[in-house]
Parts: structure tokens; sequence; C-alpha cells
């Protein structure tokens, strides 16, 4: 027994051969609109009656005479398929309001108008057709030659167009900045000086930050290198040289260089740890603000660094964006 259809596939087949017929409808017209064209054209219809005369006759009597006749009951099926096709667009609230449809789909609109600049129109009517069957799965574009070429010479032409538009205005840009005089001192009037105090703070916090985990990650080998600097001074000191010499003079000096030692291990370890204190973050906030007004004061040669190293980047830019891609990807 075969299976019962739903209504909502039943309504799918409709608009399937529906649109299969519109695309026929349309292919035909735009092939008649063609050969009318074609027709018109004095060598063409001249060569047209000296092949075959007789059909020569039954065009031009038949066809080309009742040619607006017949281009009109064309445009009465594709009036009556936009109207169709804004009623189930209401029906089926397809678009948010019910007078959006005719916007949407403005080609098939004008393209019911039977003007000669209006009828190229219904070529769109045959692309959105191939749309929206791709969509329902029925076809795949993508694997048609026509399709391919179309797709290749279409990157090619974005890819040359996007490209000469990119390197016009990085040329621009970098005219901009030969014809400026004022760049650096402008970019930290404008940019860095407004944020200063929350670039002095990230530079604090993070050379804060950098300081302790340093210490923390290397304190063992840190105080092992102080206290093998404490014992060779110790060792190279002629006073405690001579201090050994003496009776107990050697355990005098190895309890000496033992507490020298632990002494500067200590310090080294305070002075580390005070790194989280308040009055170290004061000291590199301090640091920090007087180092950045020293990198925020400009002169004629820093505005000339500044505007070379700019235009050599740009430089590569252009470069970089000269490249043609697509020649690797389709050769």
């Amino acid at each position: 027994m075969p299976a019962t259809r739903t209504p909502s596939s039943a309504r799918e087949r409709i608009h399937l051969w529906w649109d299969l017929f519109i695309i026929v409808l349309v292919i035909a017209n735009l092939a008649l609109l063609l050969f009318d064209s074609l027709f018109l054209i004095p060598p063409l219809n001249t060569a047209f009656e000296a092949v075959t005369p007789g059909l020569h006759a039954a065009y031009e009597q038949n066809i080309h005479a009742n040619f607006l006749s017949i281009d009109l009951a064309f445009v009465a099926v594709f009036l009556l398929d936009v109207l169709a096709g804004w009623a189930v667009a209401i029906a089926e609230r397809r678009y948010h309001r019910w007078f959006f449809y005719p916007f949407v789909h403005w080609y098939d609109v004008l393209g019911c108008i039977p003007l000669s600049g209006f009828r190229l129109l219904r070529v769109l009517r045959v692309i959105s057709l191939l749309f929206r069957l791709q969509r329902l799965g029925l076809i795949d574009v993508r694997c048609w030659y026509l399709y391919g070429v179309a797709a290749k010479y279409l990157d090619i032409l974005l890819e040359e167009l996007t490209d000469r538009i990119s390197l016009r205005m990085l040329d621009n840009v970098q005219q901009q900045l030969r014809d400026s005089d004022d760049l650096s001192s402008s970019v930290i009037e404008r940019v860095v000086e407004p944020r200063k105090q929350a670039l002095i703070q990230e530079i604090s916090l993070r050379l804060e930050t950098m300081a302790g985990d340093i210490y923390t990650q290397n304190r063992d080998d840190t105080l092992r290198y102080v206290r093998g600097l404490v014992s060779r001074t110790l060792a190279e000191s002629p006073e405690l040289q001579r201090v050994s010499r003496l009776p107990m003079g050697t355990q005098l000096t190895k309890g000496l260089e033992s507490s020298l030692s632990d002494l500067a291990c200590h310090l080294v370890d305070e002075a580390l740890v005070g790194l989280r204190s308040k009055e170290f973050s004061a000291l590199v906030g301090h640091l920090a603000e007087s180092g950045f007004d020293a990198w925020a004061r400009t002169d004629p040669r820093t505005e000339q660094i500044t505007e070379q190293v700019l235009i050599d980047m740009l430089e590569l830019l252009k470069e970089r964006i000269a490249v043609k891609s697509w020649q690797k990807k389709y050769e």
C-alpha cells in the first residue's frame, strides 16, 4: 500500500513542479527575446531569410508581428506567479509584514513590466528559483561546470578588486603620513595622554608581578648564589686569611662566613619579599610614570622615525596584499 503523503510534502511537491514550470517558461521567454532581438539585426535577418525563407516568413507573420501579445501572455503567467507567491508568503507568515514580499522579490515584480530594460530582470527569476531548488537539496549547482567557471572568475575578480582598493587606501595613508608633521604628538595627545594613568597602572602591575614571580620561581637559586658570593668574597679577603692562621682561626672564619651568608640571604630575601609591599608599589609607580613621561616626549627626530616605521609597515602590508593568491589556487 503506498505511503500517504502529508499535506506539507504535497504542498512542497506542488511548489517544486510550479517552480520547474516557471523556470522552463522563463528560459523559453528569454530565448524568444534573444531570437527576436537578433531577428531585428538586418544582416542576420537577411541571412535567416536566405537560408530558410519559409520559416522566416512564418516567424515574421506569426511571432514577430504578434511579439508584444505573446510577451504579454508570458507576463500574465509571471504576474500570476508573483501574486501566488505573495499569497503563499502571507499564509505561511514568511516575512515580518505582509507587504514585504514585493520588496524582497523586486526582480520578479519589475520583470513583469513588458519593456526591454525590465525584461532582462527575468534572468534573476531563474537564478532565484535555482537557489530555491538548491536549498531543497534537489540540485547541487556547485557540481555544475558552469558554476565552477563562474565561481572561479568571480573569485579572481573580487580578489583583484579588493587588492586594488586596499593598495589604493594604503597609498593614501602613506601619503597622509608623509604630509603630516605632528603625527607622534597627535597620537600622544589624543590617544596616549587620556589613558596615561591606566597605562601607568598596567605597567606598574606587570613589573611587580614579573619581579615577584621571578623571585618566587628562582628563590633557592638566588640564595645559593648569594651564599656562594659571600663565601668567595671572604675566601679572597687577606684579613680573614691571616685570621685563619691563628689558633682556632679556621673555626672562627667558618662561623663568620656562615653568619654573614645567613645575614646576606636574609637581607636579600627580605628585600625581594618586600617587592609586594605598598612602598615598592609606590616606587614602581613613580618609576613607571617618570619613564612614561620621558617616552612621551617627542622631537623632530622622533616624528621622523615614527613616520618611517609606519610607512615601512604599510609597505610590507602592500607587498603581502599584492601577492596574487588566485594564481596558486587555480594553477
